[in-house]
């Protein structure tokens, strides 16, 4: 008997499509999103930039209910980095507002939907108004368990580091950690995602490549996929593509695995990008009789699609 498609609430035609292609036991346990282009979409209409920010939110919100439905573990969004300071002080009171009322706005809602909140970054710069609708919605919710949310606010991940370096300089200066001990796992401890699984799968919107200092250490090992659309164009059939990209991808970890012998060429098994790669990625493959195949991978922009590499 055929295993019944993920649930999504009130699908569109498209998304029974997509959502059919599915396989709900091999979802990510937990999807990471930079949500970039805000600004961008409310230039091409002739709009000024905090109406981008406002529909960039109500993309956000469908989302946290998509990834409810679909039985995702974990969600985390890039919201405001470390380095968004830079921007004019208006936009940066209109982003610090918006926080404010989604925060409020939505905490029964998330609270019904068993959503647990969580901010991720240096909250002793927000004002003070936006860490007590952060720190309400938190302890409403921090009993929840369908889904843990983590909205990254005032969040750089090398400051990230940084501070787990010292945490862990402070206790080893104490005596409380021996330094030949230490392992990954404890490094990871000091992180603000500490206790949660890494990444499965990072999305970008906005066509940009790149992952702008969002979770450098966690994102190790995670599935890349890439859209040219704008965050508040988003829409949950992007989301259903992107599970469905992600499923058919062989995630090795570093480890062995079936690898032809022959040099192929790699397009949407590795990265997604919506519209192509503009350019061919190539894999070499060593076929000696080692336990695990070395591969090199070369970036060609000349390459032509079906070259082969000697």
């Amino acid at each position: 008997m055929a295993a019944s498609p993920p649930y999504l609430r009130n699908p569109t035609a498209e998304e029974r499509v997509l959502l059919g292609r599915l396989d709900r036991e091999r979802l990510p346990n937990h999807i990471a999103v930079i949500m970039d282009g805000n600004r961008r979409w409310a230039r091409e209409r002739r709009w000024p930039a905090f109406l981008g920010h406002r529909a960039g939110v109500r993309a956000f919100r469908e989302m946290v209910r998509a990834c409810t439905d679909l039985g995702i573990g974990v969600l985390t969004a890039y919201a405001f980095s470390w380095e968004n300071w830079k921007r004019s002080q208006q936009e940066v009171r209109i982003l610090m507002r918006l926080f404010e009322h989604y925060s409020r706005k939505d905490r029964e809602e998330m609270h019904a939907n068993g959503v647990r909140f969580r901010i991720i970054g240096d909250t002793t710069c927000l004002p003070q108004e936006v860490q007590a609708e952060f720190n309400a919605t938190s302890a409403l919710t921090r009993n929840n368990n369908s889904l843990i949310l983590n909205l990254a606010v005032n969040y750089g991940s090398r400051h990230e580091i940084l501070r787990a370096t010292r945490l862990v300089a402070r206790e080893i200066a104490e005596g409380r950690l021996d330094p030949d001990a230490l392992q990954e796992e404890d490094l990871s401890s000091y992180f603000y995602t500490a206790g949660l699984p890494d990444p499965d799968l990072l999305i970008r919107t906005s066509g940009e490549m790149r992952v702008s200092n969002f979770l450098l250490w966690q994102i190790a090992y995670s599935e890349f996929w890439f859209t040219d659309r704008n965050w508040p164009a988003f829409q949950r059939s992007d989301l259903l593509r992107a599970l469905i990209d992600y499923q058919g991808r062989d995630r090795r970890f570093g480890g062995g695995g079936e690898v032809d012998a022959d040099a192929r060429i790699l397009t949407d098994s590795r990265a997604h990008v919506s519209g192509g790669l503009g350019g061919a990625v190539r894999m070499r493959a060593d076929v000696a009789a080692q336990p695990a195949k070395i591969c090199s991978v070369v970036v060609n922009a000349d390459a032509t699609p079906g070259e082969r590499v000697p």
